[in-house]
Parts: structure tokens; C-alpha cells; sequence
């Protein structure tokens, strides 16, 4: 490829390298000029033009991005991959089913390493993906790539299998669950509710666990009487942490006649998670921290078990790189590496802000300005506006005029709510039907919040991951639960059914199991404003 300044007279068939504009049209960056725009060009007083020109041999971008993409999916293309067409060099693969994403990485850096023109960009081996989430990307860097170059990559892709997606498949899985004297039962029921989620979210599902208790015998019938009714995979959910592989649950398993692999994994959480065997069955003694939904390091192996990819020994040892999930303020969420290269789920806001703000009397809290002279609808609504949240959608009610007038100039999406004087559930149902199909979630914020930042929110949505089991995600403040509070989809039809006042308070306790905590440093996600004292203070917060 020969690059750089061209006379328009070898001007034709050339590739454009920087957008032009001209009186009479504009010549976009990748325009292959024809003659009328080396016409244009020569009208307008161009004599020479950046551009490429293509040599014998080469292949123009979309059409060795599309060649190595057919290249890759001759290999994948029945492992549930699909692809988009080629457009600017660039083609991307997706996820055509729920599953667990294989990468040979060594493939991958071959093909990287043949010349800088071809790249390929991947997710992380075995990253759980969702059907349509893009795991792949082709990107061809020039406008052209040498013939003998894109031959060597095709070559390579299909000696092997760059790519593969293991979708995850129906799992009969069983729960022993060990009691001691004096805990409270809400243990246990937390514990198989979480677990029994963490399963259906793979497509599984769980038989009715056994109670038993904390000894070794009593365990290994229970482990006994669940392989019998076809369980595929056994799990054991301890009274007490483990501290040893001879300790009572793994003891349990070798009663049982199985034999344990590996005790302890270098992820955190999850580190004394225990690896054993039944026979053909996998059987795993849970840590303490698989009975809540965060993330760690037991879902990891139970999504390569979901997509029936065995877990040996030497697997879990290798999980120690990108290891470190634990939730704290002071570094990013677990998988928040993995979410910016791959973008975050898309969720969209919903911003109510329809009430009849009846504890201000004659005012509109939502219209009084702050000490920077912003209302507090817009300042709420900025807010969403600098997160990760796309639409933002304003649901409006009372004096929607005066509301609407407020937000003026941003870039939102307003919805009326013609029955907000019913309550809140009836702003709810007016924000949900605007929200876009394409969204995953919905982040529902109140109109009279308005301390809750946009790197807030962008914590809530890094936390969301409905296979991971984070289908809801919640703020909390020193152990209490705040707003705004962020919903998978698949929630939507019954809040949808809420009638009244009492917003989704109910839900958050009926899916208890599907909820994910998110730790905030400060107080903005516990504090409304809806009297004067409080819009006082909210003036003195605004000025500090």
C-alpha cells in the first residue's frame, strides 16, 4: 500500500485518509474516489490529496476483515457465534447463546503477532456471556493488508479454534445443607435460595435440598440419596466454614465414596471453596461467601460445570490471575477491567419525577434551587446524565410544564405520567413503558435525590450482572439499604403490576435472593429532601 500526499491525477481508486470538506459535498474518511470526486476536488483548488493507494496483492480492509472473520467462524460457527458485516476494517463476533466463552489464547497471539495491519480482540478465557454480547473483534489497522499477510491469518484460524462458545445446558443439581444447634433458620433458607438462583440463572435447576446435620455420616447420606436422584452435580453448604480438607463436608464427600482434588483457590472471594468427586459427579464444598450473590469464586466454577467444561485441580489453581474480587471503596468492582473493554450492560434511567410534593405545601421541592442556583430535578437529572446510562428518561406529572422548562437543553427523554395522583406506582408504570427494548436494565432514581453522583450510579451499573446472579443491585451506606436501586428486565412486568404508593419495596423483599449490595463511602444514597428543614440542608450540602 503506498500511503501519502497523491496528485489528483493518480488520484482515482484511492482510499480517502482524512475527511474533506468541499462547496458543493463531504468527502468522508474511506472514501475510494471515483472521478467525480477527484472532480470536486480539483474544482475546489486541490491539487494533491492524503490517501492510499492500494498495491497488487493487497485486500482493501472491509474485505480482509471479512475473509479472516470467515475464516474464524469456519472453525466456531457451530459453537453458537455469530458475526456483523464488515464495515471501516472491522468486524465483531457475538454470543448466540448463554454460555461460557472458550479462547485459545496462543491462536489469538499467533494471528496478533503476524503483522501490526491484523489484529483480534477477545474476552477473557472462559468469561460468561449473555446471547448477543459481543466476545470478539476484528480490526484491520490501514485500509489495505498485504495478501500474503491475510493469507497466513486465515491459515492460522482455520488450523484451529480461536474461539468457542460452551453454552450452558439444563444442570440437576443437589444441596446438602449442615445445621448446627442454635442458628437461626433464615441461615439455611439464605443459603438454598441464593444457591437455587445461582443455578437457574444457568439454565439448571436445583432438587429440594437436604437439611442434615453438621456430621460426617449425616452428610454423606444426603450426598448419597441426591446422586440417586440424579443430581449432576453436588453441592455442600457447611454449618462452619471449611478449614481443612479432612474437615466434616469434604470428610462427607469421601464418605460417600468420592475422593477430594484440591481444597482452597487462589480467588478471593471463594478461597476455601473444596474441589472433590463422586464417581463422574463433581461434588464441591461451598465457602461461607457463596450464600450471598456477589460474585466469587465458586460461580466461577460453577459456570465451566453449567457448560459441561470439566474443573480439575491444576484449572483452579490457574484462576489466580484477575483473582481479586472483593468489594471494596477503595478499588473498582469485581470484572470492572472486564466490563470496560467489553462495555458495561446497557441500562437505562428512569427518573421520577411526577409527585404532587405534598409535605412542601403550595412549592415544587423538585423546582427549588440548590445553593449553585440548579433545581433539583436537573441537578438529579446531570446526575444520571454523566453516568453510563443511556436513555435517561424523566417521568413528569405535576406541573410537568414548569418540570419539563427546568430541564430545558439536556438531553433527555420526558414521559408524562397523566395518572401520577394515584401514586407512585403509576409515574413507575409511565417511565418503564418509555424504556428502550434494547435496555437490560433500569435504574429508577427518585426526583428528590439529588446527592447521589453519576460515579454512584456508575458503581451500580458495573455491579449488574443477572448471570452472575446480580439481577438487582442496591446502594448501601454503613449496613443500610438506600437509592437508587437498578433492575434486570426480567422484573419489569411486575413493576408494572405495583399499584399505590409503595413504589418496589415489596419486590426488593420477594427477590431477596437476586439482590447484589453495592458499599458507598457516603450518605447521598440515603437522603431525600421533601420538607423545608431538609431543603435547608440540602442548600448547606450544595455550598460546602
Amino acid at each position: 500500500m503506498i500511503f501519502g500526499p497523491t496528485p489528483l491525477a493518480e488520484a482515482e481508486r484511492a482510499v480517502l485518509a482524512h475527511t474533506l470538506r468541499l462547496p458543493d459535498r463531504v468527502l468522508k474518511k474511506g472514501t475510494v474516489l471515483d472521478a467525480a470526486a477527484v472532480a470536486s476536488l480539483r474544482a475546489a483548488g486541490h491539487g494533491t490529496v492524503i490517501a492510499a493507494r492500494l498495491e497488487p496483492g493487497d485486500v482493501a480492509e472491509d474485505a480482509a476483515a471479512d475473509r479472516l472473520a470467515d475464516a474464524l467462524m469456519r472453525g466456531s460457527a457451530g459453537r453458537g457465534l455469530t458475526r456483523s458485516r464488515a464495515a471501516t476494517g472491522r468486524v465483531n463476533l457475538f454470543a448466540a447463546l448463554p454460555g461460557v466463552l472458550g479462547v485459545d489464547a496462543a491462536l489469538v497471539d499467533a494471528i496478533n503477532a503476524l503483522d501490526e495491519s491484523v489484529t483480534l480482540a477477545t474476552l477473557p478465557p472462559f468469561a460468561s456471556v449473555a446471547p448477543k454480547e459481543m466476545v470478539a473483534t476484528i480490526k484491520v489497522i490501514p485500509f489495505a493488508v498485504p495478501g500474503a499477510v491475510l493469507d497466513r491469518a486465515e491459515a492460522l484460524a482455520r488450523g484451529g479454534e480461536a474461539l468457542a462458545l460452551h453454552p450452558y445446558r439444563p444442570l440437576l443439581a443437589g444441596l446438602v445443607i449442615s445445621e448446627l444447634p442454635g442458628m437461626k433458620q433464615a441461615i439455611f433458607d439464605n443459603a438454598a435460595q441464593v444457591t437455587g438462583a445461582r443455578i437457574a440463572a444457568l439454565g439448571g435447576t436445583l432438587l429440594p435440598p437436604e437439611h442434615v446435620p453438621h456430621e460426617t455420616a449425616a452428610i454423606a447420606a444426603a450426598l448419597g440419596r441426591l446422586r440417586a436422584a440424579g443430581a449432576e452435580l453436588l453441592l455442600v453448604a457447611g454449618a462452619s466454614a471449611v478449614v481443612d480438607r479432612r474437615d466434616v463436608g469434604p470428610a462427607g464427600i469421601v464418605a460417600a465414596g468420592g475422593e477430594i482434588e484440591h481444597f482452597g483457590m487462589p480467588v478471593d472471594p471463594g478461597n476455601l471453596l473444596c474441589l472433590g468427586r463422586i464417581g463422574e459427579v463433581p461434588a464441591l464444598v461451598l465457602p461461607g461467601c457463596a450464600r450471598s450473590p456477589k460474585l466469587n469464586g465458586f460461580d466461577w466454577v460453577l459456570q465451566r460445570l453449567a457448560a459441561r467444561i470439566p474443573v480439575t485441580r491444576r484449572d483452579i489453581m490457574g484462576m489466580g490471575a484477575g483473582g481479586l474480587l472483593m468489594e471494596i471503596e477503595s478499588r473498582p468492582l469485581p470484572r470492572e477491567t472486564a466490563a470496560r473493554s467489553r462495555g458495561t450492560r446497557r441500562v437505562a434511567a428512569v427518573i421520577l419525577a411526577a409527585g404532587l410534593s405534598r409535605r412542601m405545601g403550595p412549592r415544587n421541592k423538585l423546582l427549588v434551587p440548590d445553593a449553585a442556583g440548579v433545581p433539583m430535578v436537573a441537578r438529579v437529572a446531570d446526575h444520571a446524565l454523566a453516568s453510563a446510562a443511556e436513555p435517561v428518561i424523566v417521568v413528569t406529572g405535576h406541573q410537568h410544564e414548569a418540570v419539563e422548562q427546568a430541564l430545558a437543553g439536556r438531553p433527555l427523554r420526558l414521559a408524562h405520567a397523566p395518572g401520577h395522583a394515584e401514586g407512585l406506582s403509576a409515574s413507575l408504570r409511565a417511565g418503564l413503558a418509555a424504556v428502550p427494548e434494547e435496555a437490560e436494565g433500569v435504574l429508577v432514581l427518585l426526583g428528590d435525590m439529588p446527592l447521589v453522583s453519576g460515579a454512584v450510579l456508575d458503581r451500580l451499573i458495573e455491579g449488574f450482572d443477572p448471570v452472575a446472579g446480580r439481577a438487582i443491585v442496591q446502594p448501601v451506606h454503613a449496613g443500610r439499604p438506600g437509592n437508587p436501586v437498578l433492575w434486570s428486565r426480567e422484573f419489569l412486568p411486575e413493576m408494572r403490576a405495583l399499584s399505590g404508593d409503595a413504589g418496589a419495596k415489596r419486590l426488593l423483599e420477594r427477590h431477596a435472593a437476586r439482590v447484589a449490595r453495592v458499599e458507598v463511602a457516603d450518605d447521598s444514597v440515603l437522603r431525600d429532601f421533601d420538607t423545608a428543614e431538609s431543603l435547608q440542608a440540602l442548600a448547606e450540602a450544595a455550598g460546602a
